[in-house]
């Protein structure tokens, strides 16, 4: 009996030994999109911070697909030791598990949360030539004319579709989905003036509505964008429960140790919060979260009632 409480109590020095040691070699961080787009970018920016501040390298793996199922779907199936983690975005964590029927991966029961990083509301920006200037002229031409008018997304299920079905649910109106594969085609065909209207990310399309090349007509978030303070929420604007953000959320497989999960959590609010990426990312519309896992789990809850609600009463399918 001795023997076995000596054998127990060694077992679990090595094992705290090896968490306080973490890390003690290269870490992944799987991004569930292909390079570039806004989950890719938050990625990277904490990636060689975190590597300063822990000492390993900390290697990006996009890992695109099935709108960020298949990259999920990888860190579920990974070691729960701290060495894999992701970063994605709301489809990952709050949508896909009402509009994928053959879904991999569980949000809440496959993963740990650790922390929202980043969020920035979404922009309803039109073509230039498009005849409305505010939220109110375009809810009248819905209601005229909704079979001529086309709202641009990056995707169905994307947080610009589910922004758009919300918008028709709170007006009684209706318009011309158009999804595209990814945020860049779609906003290349509204500059074009091939597609009428879009709520996309505000930092996608920041610099055409600074360069005149699209017109905004709102912001849904619950207050004016520092980047664009001339511009009314949708609430100001008459459309009031539309406070929408997009946001990205970073996650390690389910049973994370605690030593690990708090160490890492805490790099990464560091990371986050490292002046050059705090600058770097408010120059482009997004606001700085670095939450805790506990507070990170709570707001995940919500966003999958709300977005749950939204899917079903709008019928929204992958096409």
């Amino acid at each position: 009996m001795k023997k076995l409480i000596t054998a127990v109590a060694l077992a679990v020095g090595l094992v705290a030994q090896a968490h306080a040691a973490y890390p003690d070699k290269a870490v992944t961080i799987i991004v569930p999109f292909p390079p570039g787009g806004s989950t890719d970018m938050v990625a990277r920016a904490i990636a060689p911070k975190l590597q300063q501040s822990l000492g390993q390298p900390f290697v990006i793996d996009n890992r695109a697909g099935a709108t960020g199922a298949i990259g999920a779907t990888a860190v579920k199936n990974a070691a729960p030791d701290g060495y894999t983690f992701m970063v994605a975005s709301i489809g990952v964590f709050a949508v896909n598990p009402f509009i994928q029927k053959k879904l991999q991966y569980d949000p809440v029961k496959d993963l740990d949360p650790i922390t929202v990083a980043v969020r920035a509301p979404n922009v309803l920006v039109a073509s230039p030539g498009f005849p409305a200037n505010t939220v109110a002229e375009l809810v009248a031409l819905l209601k005229k004319t909704p079979e001529k008018i086309t709202f641009a997304t990056s995707g169905a299920g994307s947080s610009d579709h589910l922004t758009a079905a919300l918008f028709w649910q709170k007006t009684g109106t209706t318009g011309v989905h158009v999804p595209y594969k990814g945020g860049a085609p779609a906003i290349t065909d509204l500059l074009a003036g091939h597609a009428d209207v879009s709520f996309q990310n505000i930092n996608a399309v920041i610099a055409h509505i600074k360069a005149g090349k699209l017109k905004v007509l709102a912001v849904t978030g619950d207050k004016r964008s520092p980047l664009l303070p001339q511009v009314p929420t949708l609430g100001e604007a008459g459309v009031p429960d539309v406070n929408v953000f997009s946001w990205q959320g970073i996650a390690a497989p389910k049973g994370l140790p605690a030593e690990v999960k708090q160490k890492l959590h805490a790099a990464i609010v560091a990371a986050l919060n490292d002046p050059e990426n705090r600058k770097r990312m408010e120059d482009i519309g997004f606001e700085i979260v670095a939450n805790t896992p506990e507070q990170m789990a709570q707001f995940q809850a919500q966003e999958l009632a709300r977005w749950k609600q939204v899917i079903e009463v709008g019928k929204i399918a992958l096409d």
